[in-house]
């Protein structure tokens, strides 16, 4: 290993900064583009089930163990009517969609997402619409999904055919309230008010609930982080979580400064955190707001295709990017920057799930693949459970245009207790050269290597499709060593690594 560059990690057992809710590795389902309809419903594909979900979507849904699904939107739900959904689907309405200029045929509703969680093995966070809509239609949604029975709108569910509540427990108000391509866009000032008025009634309904209200739509938004403060300042008692979205992309093809925009996203979270402490502290509040990343992904490889379309189709095929390894490398960081404030961050939402934007691919009619992104996420969701525990770091660093003294090791650790595993995730941003990790695991007494996998490739636009679904695809062949408490790996140039260790409980 003469002549590599070398990064230092050190880490012990006091490093802990809280425990991981594993609802950071969520996800998000739209009424947009080919997500539902072609993605996770497709009643006439050979492995629908008898209720027209696609088999082999949730197989892979479920290989992922995502915790918690955000539902139905997105830029949708600020122009829905949540009883278009119900009941039987020959009485449900058409809808021209405003959003995404679609036609919605309303076919796929709540109940048949609530269906869909329970298949999937996951939960389900839902939004409401404080767009176009306000606080009746909200009492309402949470009184006929979770009231048990002798009233109008759980008795209506009851006769829909789900005698039990839903139970929903996580409900967003509204989405993206500060952009002005929301569909009722709103100030800062009109939607604090509603949201807290909105949030006051659910609660009233079921006070067991948790609210997540908006926070910008991302951190170049000019009345970022003022909309926080002010929001906070009107719902501060009432809600538990505050969202941040952000959405990185290549398009000067400079994978450098690429792989660095996660610098910004630690900036994002480390602001709205002091922006949720600085208002605790103006009202002498003893709660604590915590964040939800809600929407989060590499998005840009579409655009263009996406403003081709024609509008007013059924489920037209718009937002498919098709992933690139380098796309891989940079969910991995941003996965690591969830983590590294997973005292604060308590759920994420990877955007989205299936066609749209989204790990999992597939072909209406036709075959599902994983994209290049689908395996960062899938070994933080496996491997990335306990607590997390913050790493010194020294590394060499690089300037790019947007950011200075990136480090080329972007790392964090995780330790969980009940399976006696520790797990390193690290990224080699240097795309020419390896980069020699010498990790001093301090305290970790008894612990050995079982697994270093690798995810790799000789062409950072090497994508994964149906005909070569492995084209970019991990393997067990990581050379990580542990020597009493000194662990050595060799980090391929432009590469994320899993290194797992384990203790024998004897």
């Amino acid at each position: 290993m003469d002549g590599y560059k070398e990064a230092y990690l050190t880490l012990d057992e006091s490093f802990r900064i809280g425990k991981i809710d594993d609802r950071i590795y969520g996800a998000f389902i739209e009424h947009l583009g080919r997500a539902i309809y072609g993605g996770v419903y497709e009643p006439e594909h050979p492995s629908a089930d008898e209720q027209g979900f696609r088999q082999d979507v949730l197989e892979l849904v479920k290989e992922l163990n995502v915790p918690v699904v955000r539902y139905p939107g997105g830029n949708f739900v600020s122009g829905y009517n949540w009883e278009d959904g119900i009941g039987p689907r020959e009485q449900r309405p058409k809808r021209l969609e405003l959003a995404w200029k679609s036609i919605e045929t309303n076919e796929f509703g709540l109940n048949e997402f609530m269906d869909w969680t329970e298949k999937a093995g996951t939960e389900a966070m839902m939004a409401i619409n404080l767009g176009s809509r306000g606080i009746d239609a909200a009492r309402n949604i949470v009184e006929y999904s979770n009231h048990p029975s002798g009233t109008y709108w759980s008795d209506l569910r009851i006769k829909h055919g789900y005698p039990e509540p839903h139970s929903i427990k996580l409900w967003c108000l509204g989405n993206e309230m500060d952009g002005p391509w929301q569909i009722g866009h709103k100030t800062a000032d009109e939607y604090g008010r509603l949201a807290l008025e909105a949030g006051r009634v659910m609660k009233l309904v079921d006070p067991s609930i948790e609210l997540v209200v908006c926070g910008s739509s991302n951190a170049h938004m000019p009345t970022f982080p003022e909309w926080e403060a002010t929001v906070l300042d009107h719902t501060y008692e009432v809600v538990d979580y505050i969202s941040l979205h952000t959405y990185f992309g290549n398009r000067d093809n400079d994978t450098p400064n690429f792989l660095a925009q996660s610098v910004g996203m630690d900036d994002f979270i480390n602001t709205v955190i002091g922006i949720c402490d600085y208002i605790k502290a103006k009202k002498r509040s003893q709660k604590t707001i915590h964040l939800s990343f809600d929407e989060w992904n590499v998005w840009y490889h579409s655009n263009e295709a996406t403003t081709k379309q024609e509008p007013w189709q059924v489920a037209p095929p718009i937002l498919e990017d098709i992933y690139t390894f380098e796309d891989a490398l940079v969910v991995g960081c941003m996965l690591i920057s969830l983590l590294k404030r997973a005292d604060r961050v308590k759920i994420g939402c990877i955007a989205q799930l299936v066609n749209v934007i989204a790990p999992i691919m597939t072909r209406t009619g036709g075959g599902v693949w994983r994209q290049t992104i689908y395996y960062p996420y899938l070994h933080a969701s496996l491997y990335g459970r306990g607590e997390v525990l913050t790493p010194v770091i020294d590394s060499p660093a690089y300037d790019t245009k947007d950011f200075s003294k990136v480090p080329y090791l972007e790392a964090i650790a995780t330790v969980d207790d009940d399976t006696n595993e520790l797990t390193i995730f690290a990224v080699n941003r240097d795309l020419e050269e390896p980069l020699l990790l010498k990790a001093c695991l301090g305290g970790f007494v008894g612990y050995q290597v079982v697994e270093h996998i690798t995810l790799t490739h000789r062409d950072l636009k090497a994508v994964n499709t149906e005909d070569n679904p492995n084209n970019v695809a991990p393997k067990s062949d990581g050379d990580a060593k542990l020597d009493e408490e000194m662990l050595t790996a060799a980090l391929a140039p432009a590469s994320w690594n899993v290194i797992r260790l384990r203790k024998d409980p004897s």
